[in-house]
């Protein structure tokens, strides 16, 4: 089935030049002109994926990113005319998957919006039982959780394949250029801010001091490791 997106922005020369590049690509192309609009979009059509404005009136796209992310887990990629770092940031912390900043090629769209929906693609969990890493921390793969000491905490589908990939290679250091490349994809190679972030949201559902982690290790200009959680098992 074709993969239908969603366009909320309230340029309508923006909206046709999206549309036109999206059908060209084979996905169906849905429009909303405001926040309010793209809200009730995102609640009676359900589209696969939402390119979301952050410049727009009354409902900027911060605040109707919060009020989706209350009903729904959709990937949401937010296009701004702004290459503010804060803004990033702060679009990624509301539960954002991806950022572009305008103007963007067609190529460069297509691009980001496939490889977010490879994010977010079912992932076949490898083991049925969660994955005990001490007394404290236990992985849930199947139901993208992490236990901590008792508490089910859900993962976003990014923090899933990222830290799949650290447990994986538990007691190994991941290059950043790899685990950018295996979790976003090849065209985010060089975007280590966008791994230090996730690094540290990953810590803080994970960690009992974020500030001195226990689990995910960095390697200064490296990478990242996890811990060896079988060694030290066989140590205790």
């Amino acid at each position: 089935m074709k993969k239908r997106i969603l366009v909320s922005d309230d340029e309508a020369r923006m909206r046709r030049f999206v549309r036109m590049n999206l059908e060209l690509e084979g996905y169906d192309v849905l429009e909303a002109d405001n926040g309010l609009m793209a809200l009730q979009r995102v609640r009676d059509d359900a589209p696969d994926l939402v390119l979301l404005d952050v410049m727009m009136p009354d409902l900027d796209g911060f605040e109707t990113l919060a009020r989706i992310r209350e009903m729904s887990s959709v990937p949401v990629i937010m296009l701004t005319v702004k290459g503010d770092e804060e803004d990033r940031i702060r679009g990624l912390d509301l539960g954002a998957d991806d950022y572009i900043t305008k103007p963007f090629s067609p190529r460069e769209l297509v691009s980001r919006i496939r490889a977010v929906l490879r994010r977010v693609e079912p992932i076949k969990a490898q083991a049925e039982e969660p994955l005990v890493i001490d007394e404290d921390l236990a992985i849930d793969f199947p139901r993208r959780e992490v236990i901590m000491r008792g508490e089910r905490v859900k993962l976003r589908p990014t923090e899933y394949r990222l830290l799949q990939q650290l447990v994986e290679n538990a007691g190994w250091i991941v290059p950043q250029e790899a685990l950018l490349a295996r979790v976003w994809g090849p065209e985010y190679r060089d975007d280590t801010q966008l791994l230090r972030l996730y690094i540290n949201y990953l810590r803080k559902k994970i960690e009992p001091d974020p500030a001195n982690p226990r689990y995910i290790f960095t390697e200064r200009g490296v990478g990242y490791r996890f811990v060896d959680y079988r060694r030290e098992r066989m140590r205790g």
